[in-house]
């Protein structure tokens, strides 16, 4: 469960004091997520989801993602809006932490995409680049590839203990993509976490994305690669060719790649195979100490990142040109 830090009634009491949002009725923990502590809250104005941040987010960052939730809000995409306190400020703290509360959205996630999620993701995610193209903050992403050797140096150690063979494959796969990845590529916001269990859908329809804290500045076809990674294998880790073509056709319906970016979808997935596979192993090796948090699997990625090893084209993701 993914509550890294306890909030005391009195703290909590104070904190909501300062906003208009009616009395408490209620706070649950929030299992999903690794990042930070999630709570939902129940109040006379409904219901929302407070946020503490936790040490590995650096707190200059905050008013990027806030500001970004506000902004993409504002432009029609469905996601949660920061509720701005008495004073009007979307950031406050709460039990030491910096903590943030959010609207609530409707909707579920799905644990087994079909096809026709993957179509409708690959439309949102179109559309929340376009939406992103005018926010005025910047971020860099800390994540990316200049990163990797950093996370990797970290667990390269204890490596072998997950996987024997793991710290030269990786090794190896980090050399590769120092020296092929691209370069110039159409940038702007990206999500960078586009997971299922951050889209929601209600009535057969996507209903909102969540959950906007590794957002940044990068290149969007790796956003689109991120998304490969995390809607189109199935549990086996083979590739679904249709799933990906339909996400594909539905990023183009919105937003038509660009013929650099279709080269280089094979050399995008596959960093965003290592990258994942990358936080997931230091995570899995570092789990604090009474944290009531399960780490996620990196072997998952290490599959991926297989798969994506033996990619000639962009055509073996479904892209049909």
């Amino acid at each position: 469960m993914a509550v890294y830090t306890e909030v005391s009634d009195d703290e909590l009491t104070a904190f909501l004091a300062g906003y208009d949002i009616g009395q408490l009725l209620s706070c649950k923990g929030i299992a999903e997520g690794v990042e930070n502590s999630n709570f939902l809250l129940h109040t006379g104005a409904g219901f929302f989801i407070l946020t503490l941040y936790e040490k590995r987010v650096d707190e200059n960052d905050l008013p990027f993602f806030l500001g970004l939730m506000d902004h993409l809000s504002e432009r029609g995409l469905s996601c949660p809006r920061p509720v701005h306190d008495n004073n009007g400020l979307a950031l406050g703290t709460l039990a030491g932490r910096r903590a943030a509360i959010v609207t609530f959205l409707d909707g579920l996630s799905v644990k087994r995409p079909e096809a026709k999620h993957c179509a409708m993701v690959g439309e949102s995610l179109a559309r929340l680049h376009q939406a992103g193209d005018n926010f005025h903050i910047k971020r860099r992403n800390a994540l990316s590839v200049d990163a990797w050797p950093g996370l990797f140096h970290s667990a390269e150690a204890r490596a072998d203990g997950v996987l024997p063979g793991l710290a030269v494959a990786v090794a190896q796969e980090l050399s590769h993509l120092e020296q092929n990845w691209p370069k110039g590529l159409p940038s702007g916001v990206i999500h960078a976490d586009l997971f299922p269990d951050n889209v929601f859908f209600l009535s057969g329809q996507l209903s909102g994305v969540i959950d906007f804290y590794f957002a940044c500045n990068d290149f969007l076809a790796y956003d689109l690669a991120v998304c490969l990674n995390a809607w189109c294998f199935e549990l086996d880790a083979s590739f679904n060719i249709t799933k990906g073509m339909a996400m594909l056709s539905g990023y183009q319906r919105v937003r038509k790649l660009e013929a650099a970016e279709v080269e280089a979808l094979p050399v995008l997935a596959r960093g965003a195979a290592l990258r994942f596979m990358l936080t997931r192993l230091v995570d899995w090796l570092n789990v604090p100490e009474g944290a009531l948090v399960k780490p996620k699997d990196p072997m998952e990625y290490v599959k991926k990142m297989r798969f994506h090893q033996h990619v000639t084209g962009a055509r073996d993701y479904g892209l049909l040109q």
